[in-house]
């Protein structure tokens, strides 16, 4: 990076974050040059169906967006604005996705690391800081930070939040449609009273992760049930 070029971003690293996570492990990059720094984050660890979605998301240095945190914060229509947002104005989004039949493979940890690297993968160019949400990416050929509650305390993670939410949120919308006997659209797979509840009476779909308790116990009635 030319001389000018490497002031501009310092002068403009000093923006102040005038809204949600701060970008404090952004400036520091920054000021040292290294100017694609992405953050990545999942959506979908818990659930009993559904995928695991991970975003990466490169933000230009010193352009604010104001609002973005922690996707869990946010309500649904915060987070779909945001979204449209983070898109329009960053430097670079990616998703990665595993799917249920991945993560009855090779458990939820692994896919949820498996969806990380994706997302990394999907980015262009690659960046050159990583900081995540405290999962250690083993393999990655660019340096990384593992943040405790580190969509609280990076702008870009919890950027990546963000679009990992929305983009699995509309997936499980969509899930709902083929699969309106389990209130996909309303509950996003997660273990509700709801969901537990058409899990007994129907047994599990395609979208449903058999190695998860809550789907292998509604099995176990099934079978009990229509003995």
């Amino acid at each position: 990076m030319c001389s000018g070029a490497l002031v501009n971003v310092r002068r403009t690293a000093l923006k102040k974050w005038t809204g949600g996570a701060p970008c404090r492990f952004e400036r520091v990059a920054w000021r040292r040059g290294l100017i694609r720094v992405a953050g990545v984050d999942e959506a979908g660890r818990g659930p009993l169906a559904g995928p695991v979605v991970a975003a990466a998301v490169v933000l230009r240095p010193g352009r604010v967006i104001d609002g973005v945190d922690d996707s869990k914060r946010l309500t649904a229509d915060e987070r779909a604005r945001l979204f449209e947002e983070i898109r329009r104005h960053a430097m670079a989004v990616a998703v990665g996705i595993a799917d249920a039949a991945t993560i009855d493979r090779v458990n939820i940890l692994e896919a949820t690391r498996l969806a990380m690297r994706r997302a990394l993968h999907g980015l262009a160019p690659a960046p050159e800081l990583v900081l995540t949400d405290w999962v250690e990416l083993a393999g990655l050929p660019y340096p990384q930070r593992n943040l405790v509650r580190g969509d609280q305390r990076s702008a870009t993670v919890a950027a990546a939040s963000i679009v990992a939410k929305v983009t699995r949120d509309r997936i499980m919308e969509e899930a709902d449609r083929a699969f309106p006997q389990y209130g996909f659209g309303r509950h996003k797979g997660y273990p509700t009273e709801e969901h537990r509840w058409a899990l007994a009476m129907h047994g599990p779909c395609p979208l449903h992760r058999r190695c998860f308790r809550g789907v292998l116990s509604a099995e176990v009635f099934q079978g009990v049930l229509f003995e």
